[in-house]
């Protein structure tokens, strides 16, 4: 039996008032003063409350705000309450928010997509992947597809990266090659991962708008029922299912009722988006938060990267080092922040350690940044032990006589062990090959550097499954401060996500590991 722990007891408390049918009936304040007679404080004076969408909410005493974040469940609380009134309504949970699913945070590198979900998806695709192109336009996804590709081949496409987490794949992930005949470009990212963006909604409410508009509404409704199609097949996987629910309540009613969204559709793309949000119901609210509410949907990603960091001894402090990957010039993020993640971040700050993505200063060691292309070596082959194909990523390039790099611009540990550099190549180019972490001795460190040192992440995930969980999270955290700021998302993936792909790479395509 586990021992009594006060957060445990008052989750369990409040879910059961709030899954009373009776909790949507009562009066706002009554609702309010329940909740927050349930809060609780631990011994540094923080502030903790359950509340909407079933997550834990911190309170800032600096401006009095409440931030979702996970509570240190290992640390002593006691229940004090606070002021009802005090309490913004937006965290008084409503009822139906407590009833979505969570999903899951693994992005998909490590663990792979089921074959049987792949062989369906590929089913549909062959199937409608030879439509023509002139009655089937590419009114969205023009810049992923070559011209004469149906926008059929864009609305499998689209609804699987929509639906997707963190759509972070392994480059011999079979759900991504499959398109790779209608690509008008090579995916971004390398051979061993693909850092895709996350599209907007929009782009699939474009794919049917424009025939609507257009005059064919036949066309539009079965490019609709091919959305819904892919996201039906998609459910089966839990990093795929939330978004893929939400998707099916927006688009299923226009399939029973066809015409629904005429006139939506003629008033434009943005009307039809408002449409087909207003018909997902406020339990799948977080799954489509993204679009109604990036900033709050800012807030759930960091909640998300916190959670899975929980094998750490300081997870706030350990997800600082990955926040530290984000672009901020305008110093944006800390305000976004709370007092506990903030701290940590503005550490990295005054260390000048953050805003490492934006290549806008050189490495702690001053190694120089390469702001587009990589550097060169060799991929270790796990079948003939071999060093085999380019090592490509950006960041930091190689210093004479200096740390060798990795993916993503991490440079390997100041000392470098056993098992992570062998031999020179052939030519007398000098170059050393990099032996990744797995490859040889066990390497618990996997490549990580100082910087992740003194932000409390020096030690990598216990397992392929919390590895493939924490960089999901990590690369969700980096596609939601893009849509809230604008700044970019590298091509080659966020350096603690790219670090964390050397726990995975030699362990993909492993059947027996699927979610």
């Amino acid at each position: 039996m586990r021992p009594w722990n006060a957060f445990t007891a008052a989750e369990a408390e409040i879910r059961a008032m709030v899954d009373d049918p009776r909790w949507q009936g009562l009066p706002g304040d009554t609702r309010a003063h329940a909740i927050a007679a349930r809060t609780l404080v631990t011994r540094d004076g923080d502030r903790w409350l359950f509340g909407a969408h079933a997550r834990w909410h911190l309170h800032d005493p600096a401006d009095g705000r409440w931030h979702p974040a996970p509570p240190p469940r290992r640390i002593r609380a006691r229940q004090v309450g606070h002021s009802p009134a005090a309490l913004p309504p937006k965290i008084i949970p409503g009822g139906p928010d407590f009833a979505a699913e969570p999903g899951s945070t693994q992005a998909f590198v490590g663990p792979d997509v089921p074959p049987k979900l792949c062989e369906r998806v590929n089913d549909l695709l062959r199937a409608n992947c030879r439509r023509s192109e002139l009655d089937y336009p590419l009114a969205a996804f023009d810049d992923v597809f070559a011209s004469d590709v149906p926008s059929t081949v864009a609305a499998i496409w689209g609804t699987i990266m929509w639906c997707a987490y963190a759509p972070a794949f392994d480059g011999n992930e079979r759900l991504i090659t499959m398109f790779g005949q209608f690509l008008r470009r090579s995916l971004p990212g390398d051979e061993w991962v693909r850092w895709l963006p996350a599209p907007p909604l929009a782009g699939l409410v474009a794919l049917v708008g424009e025939r609507l508009r257009a005059g064919h509404p036949r066309t539009a409704l079965r490019l609709a029922a091919l959305i819904a199609d892919t996201a039906h097949i998609l459910l089966s996987d839990t990093r795929f299912r939330p978004r893929a629910l939400a998707l099916l309540t927006m688009v299923e009613p226009e399939l029973r009722k066809p015409g629904l969204d005429d006139h939506a559709a003629a008033r434009g793309d943005q009307e039809l988006r408002r449409a087909w949000l207003r018909r997902c119901p406020p339990r799948l609210a977080r799954a489509v938060m993204a679009e109604t509410d990036p900033e709050a949907h800012l807030s759930h990603t960091v909640y998300d990267l916190v959670e899975a960091l929980a094998f750490t001894t300081d997870p706030p402090r350990a997800a600082a080092a990955y926040l530290a990957d984000l672009s901020d010039s305008k110093g944006l993020l800390p305000p976004r922040l709370d007092h506990r993640l903030r701290h940590a971040y503005e550490e990295l700050l005054r260390a000048g350690l953050t805003s490492t993505s934006a290549g806008e200063r050189t490495e702690p060691e001053g190694f120089p940044v390469r702001p587009s292309g990589g550097f060169s070596g060799q991929y270790r082959n796990p079948d003939n032990e071999s060093f085999t194909g380019p090592l490509t990523g950006s960041g930091p390039l190689p210093v004479p006589g200096g740390p060798v790099t990795g993916t993503g611009g991490i440079p390997g540990p100041n000392k470098l062990s056993t098992g992570h550099i062998s031999e020179t190549t052939p030519d007398d180019t000098g170059t050393r090959r990099l032996r990744l972490p797995g490859a040889g001795p066990p390497d618990l460190r996997g490549g990580f550097t100082h910087v992740r040192d003194e932000a409390g992440t020096g030690m990598m995930p216990p397992d392929r499954a919390s590895t493939a969980a924490v960089l999901g999270a990590a690369y969700a955290v980096g596609l939601a401060w893009h849509r809230v700021s604008g700044a970019r998302v590298p091509e080659r993936g966020f350096a603690g996500s790219a670090a964390l792909v050397r726990r995975l790479v030699l362990e993909r395509d492993d059947p027996m590991s699927h979610t």
